[in-house]
């Protein structure tokens, strides 16, 4: 990378602090959270099973609404941009709930300490959603470089961490008689200080970090029509970026580490005061906190800068698994440097210790953007939301189980704040917990990321190619030439569905999956044959080598194919497909250009003199372009028609252009028609429906004439048309159908397209790329 171009990609150092704030908040308030809990046990009398579920319950809810304000923040349309806004007003939401939440006395029942609580939480951890789903999604979206990024989370975990720092002192002001009388009022005061500081810390990034309007965006409209779309979206969107598997391993092993940890993180507490001080938590003073706070320190002034300079000299991967193992001795040394009057001796673990909590989420965070660079190169969308949401959907998730197993095991080993002598072997047990949870937890997550591959030279690869879409989409043309809802113009279409609309409907994925395969596995009529592979373009030379390779993966699916071209390498497309048993449909690709047209034709001409093509095809869409006249495109036809007697000569175009040539129809010994539910805009439950329409219409003007539908067929990705979505599912719906369809009918189809190409996008944007079975490796995208 030179030099200009890693300047021009810095981000300034007052928008990482800024961001920093807000990631101060973001910890504050559940380190906070964490230390209060421990009244609800030693003070307030809430027995096991009260404190797994206020753990457990806020944090579902928390976890469920991650994805749909995920979703809500990637669509905002306005001049602040998409994320700023719903920070400022989570901020004051969270800031307030959590000053209420607190205001517990112990005068009241525990009943109605429960159930007031609970309550509030669930407020406090709207607000929570609010704010920190956009707020992730900022960190993500502030740099494309890759150490940049690992730079940006670094500062902003190094701010973060000072809660850790502060928040453990709270246990000896809440203690300490000096300070309040009892720990409920000291929490009744401390939530207010922590209420209203961080909710203005954390209204700082949606204050001080810039973002463009979005008024102008193609996003879903955010209206209360749309919440129930907006929902299949979501589900949609989850499910698509956990099929990544990058992604997989980062929320497999962040939800084994962070999780485990955190189901025991609360028992240091009760280890210190009741195995190493015997139970009187004022003479426990301040070691209490000094385990939190010395631990947060070392993760501020050695594990952050440690991992952020491991992660630049020897990747991000192997800076995470060298981390977690050392956090491996660190949590297994704890179980000997517990010792009974000698309470210093746990300060040489933390450390160690330090570096599994400390370097998670500097690396996590970071491996996540670049995660989503590959869903954008996959899936043509930025979805810094629904992948925050989601990543943090599993953190919060596992949070929820942690608290919930957290009461589940001071109910098994024992445990009770309200006694005096804690019965035999509790203290033992926590102790066991302690250890042994967090030590699992990491292993599990080492194994899973053993084979994580997303490198620093795969990652920027994957920038460069986004780059250069980028480039070529802000180039290219208003989507194509098809015309909206163009049928409805020429013909009356039912609009009921129940008719066309068949059992797979009520498919699960697994058995539609299965479906479509055993459709495909059947054999369709013919495909449209895509020859480009990654980084070629229209001009650029085919060799006999890729065109064999993809050849093969059609020859097993099809008895046909069709080419578009004669020239640069296509006209081996007709050889190569007769040597593997095929029939071909050979196509001359004519414009404007009478020289090239020439060629074209010269070439077809050999190629079906040779004895390689079954049907040939002069012109592809000549007229919809408006490149050629219906006389000009009869004479092509006619010329053709005398060099080749005996073989079929057609020329292909939209059904409802041929439908006003009759001229053209007249000249082609058979019909062939191009027929897209998708490009009018029609949704995939109803393209059947639409598709038997074209065809109708087409075959009443062909007479006698043979009619064959030469493309048709449903984008995997990309930008929607109205009501027609891309998406696998409904390719694999359309798919399936158009063969059912075809074969009851006796209408040969051949479906387009067969190989995603890329070049496709500078003239229909993503979606024009993504209309393959297969992907450009030639792996069938339906697992």
């Amino acid at each position: 990378m030179s030099q200009a171009k890693a300047t021009k990609k810095k981000v300034p150092y007052r928008h990482k602090i800024a961001f920093g704030m807000g990631m101060l908040a973001n910890q504050m308030f559940p380190a906070t959270l964490g230390i209060f809990m421990v009244v609800l046990v030693q003070n307030l009398g809430f027995p096991g099973w009260m404190w797994g579920i206020v753990y457990f319950l806020p944090r579902v809810l928390d976890a469920v609404t991650d994805p749909i304000m995920g979703f809500i923040s990637d669509n905002t349309r306005s001049r602040w941009g998409r994320r700023r806004q719903y920070v400022i007003t989570g901020a004051v939401i969270m800031g307030v709930a959590f000053t209420i939440m607190w205001q517990l006395y112990a005068e009241n029942s525990v009943n109605y300490n429960f159930g007031y609580f609970l309550f509030w939480s669930f407020a406090f951890y709207i607000g929570l959603t609010i704010f920190s789903v956009p707020y992730v999604a900022i960190g993500y979206e502030m740099s494309d470089d890759f150490h940049e990024r690992t730079d940006i989370m670094a500062i902003a975990q190094w701010i973060g961490q000072w809660a850790w720092v502060i928040a453990p002192w709270f246990w000896v002001i809440m203690y300490d008689p000096a300070w309040f009388p009892t720990a409920e009022e000291a929490t009744r005061e401390l939530a207010i200080w922590v209420g209203v500081i961080f909710a203005i810390c954390a209204m700082i990034p949606g204050i001080f970090i810039p973002s463009r309007s979005t008024v102008n965006e193609d996003y879903e409209p955010l209206t209360l029509k749309n919440v129930g779309r907006s929902l299949k979206e979501i589900l949609r969107g989850f499910k698509e970026a956990f099929s990544s598997v990058p992604f997989r391993k980062l929320c497999i092993s962040t939800f084994f580490i962070f999780n485990a940890f955190n189901t025991v993180a609360g028992f240091s507490f009760f280890i210190i005061v009741w195995y190493l001080f015997g139970g009187d938590a004022g003479e426990a003073g301040i070691w209490t906190p000094l385990f939190g706070s010395a631990g947060a320190l070392v993760t501020t002034f050695l594990v952050i800068p440690v991992v952020s300079h491991m992660s630049k000299k020897i990747g991000k991967k192997n800076a995470f698994m060298v981390s977690q193992t050392i956090a491996l001795f660190g949590y297994a040394s704890l179980w000997f440097l517990f010792v009974p009057g000698e309470p210093w001796l746990f300060l040489l673990a933390l450390p160690f210790h330090s570096f599994g909590i400390g370097s998670l989420f500097v690396l996590m965070m970071s491996m996540t953007a670049d995660v989503i660079d590959l869903d954008e190169l996959k899936y043509g969308k930025r979805r810094e939301g629904i992948f925050g949401a989601i990543y943090w959907y599993m953190v919060k998730f596992g949070f929820a189980i942690a608290g919930g197993l957290s009461g589940v095991i001071l109910s098994v080993v024992g445990f009770d704040g309200n006694l005096d002598t804690q019965p035999e072997g509790a203290i033992t047990g926590l102790r066991l917990f302690f250890s042994g949870l967090p030590m699992f937890g990491t292993m599990v997550a080492l194994w899973v990321m053993r084979d994580y591959d997303v490198t620093e030279e795969k990652a920027n690869e994957v920038r460069e190619i986004l780059d250069a879409r980028k480039a070529e989409k802000e180039a290219a043309p208003a989507p194509y030439y098809y015309q909206k809802d163009r049928l409805l113009s020429l013909t009356s279409v039912d609009p009921e569905i129940e008719a066309i609309a068949s059992e797979i409907n009520n498919l699960s994925m697994k058995k539609l999956r299965n479906s479509f395969k055993d459709s495909l596995n059947s054999g369709i009529h013919g495909f449209c044959f895509s020859p480009y592979l990654e980084g070629q373009n229209l001009g650029d030379q085919l060799s006999r080598e890729q065109i064999e390779k993809r050849m093969k993966v059609l020859a097993q699916h099809t008895k046909w194919v069709r080419s578009f071209s004669c020239t640069d390498g296509n006209e081996l497309i007709p050889e190569v497909a007769k040597t593997m048993g095929l029939k071909t449909v050979v196509g001359a690709w004519i414009d404007d250009n009478r020289e090239v047209n020439e060629t074209e034709i010269a070439n077809l001409i050999k190629v079906a003199k040779a004895g390689y093509a079954d049907i040939v095809i002069v012109g592809n869409e000549c007229l919809l372009r408006e490149e050629l006249s219906e006389d000009e495109i009869v004479a092509y036809i006619k010329q053709v028609k005398e060099a080749l007697p005996g073989v079929k000569v057609s020329y292909v175009d939209t059904y409802y252009q041929l439908h006003k040539s009759p001229k053209v129809i007249e000249a082609c010994d058979v019909v062939l028609a191009n027929c897209y539910p998708f490009w009018e805009g029609y949704d995939a439950d109803y393209s059947p429906l639409y598709l038997t329409k074209m065809y109708e219409l087409i075959k009443e003007v062909a007479g006698n004439k043979k009619v064959i539908i030469a493309e048709t067929g449903w984008p995997t990705y990309g930008k929607s048309v109205d009501q027609a979505e891309p998406s696998i599912e409904n390719m694999m719906k359309y798919f399936i159908r158009l063969k059912k369809w075809s074969e009851k009918e006796e209408v040969e189809v051949f479906y387009f397209s067969s190989f995603d190409e890329s070049w496709k996008a500078r003239h229909e944007g993503d979606v024009g790329a993504r209309w393959g079975l297969w992907n450009k490796n030639e792996q069938l995208k339906v697992n």
